[in-house]
């Protein structure tokens, strides 16, 4: 599945209209669409300019956590986020970056470590529910690393490459580091001399 998908959602992505085009129609794309692929379908977006892409798709990502923690079946959307709409120009972007992220996967990525990939594996649950939180948040620029990190992940349970994963988690570390930093310097430069100020 993984060597032609990338030509699927290019293919996917040239015959659309100019219809707006539901979310669960690009689920529908990828073909039987797994855990891997839906955090991939989830994540990758928040790296675009789309407005209101943040606060759908990180709900989106805390229903799938929720899921993957209770040992659900999770391959199909939630069914919050799965009839969201996108323009037709959005969505030929979306599946246009789909398109060249699984294409840059599939040179690279292959079956190592699976240990880390197979089973349940409920501890990646907190982890997708975390980076989504972080997605959701209004952060300038605070929805790429998450994105990342998940989009790693996705293709690390797709390709069942363990190596993915690690870099996932490091990817995460970087996100929730970076959250942390402008929440110290919101403090000091904003919240704290207001606080004091009031205080007075």
């Amino acid at each position: 599945m993984n060597d032609t998908l990338h030509q699927r959602l290019r293919a996917a992505a040239n015959a659309l209209t100019g219809e707006p085009v539901a979310l669960s129609h690009l689920a529908a794309v990828h073909g039987g669409a797994a855990r891997g692929t839906l955090l991939v379908l989830l994540s990758a977006p928040c790296v675009l300019p789309l407005p209101g892409v943040g606060s759908v798709l990180g709900i989106g990502l805390l229903l799938l956590a929720l899921a993957m923690w209770r040992g659900q079946g999770t391959h199909e959307l939630p069914s919050r986020v799965a009839d969201w709409q996108l323009s037709a120009h959005w969505a030929q972007r979306v599946l246009g970056l789909l398109a060249r992220f699984y294409d840059l996967a599939s040179r690279w990525s292959r079956e190592r470590l699976p240990h880390l990939v197979d089973g349940p594996q409920l501890w990646l649950a907190p982890k997708v529910a975390l980076m989504g939180a972080l997605i959701f948040l209004p952060i300038p620029f605070g929805n790429v690393m998450p994105a990342l990190a998940l989009s790693l992940l996705g293709l690390g349970l797709a390709f069942r490459d363990g190596l993915a994963v690690l870099l996932a988690l490091l990817a995460g570390g970087v996100a929730v580091a970076y959250t942390a930093g402008l929440g110290v310097l919101a403090w000091q430069w904003g919240l704290g001399p207001l606080l004091q100020w009031l205080q007075r």
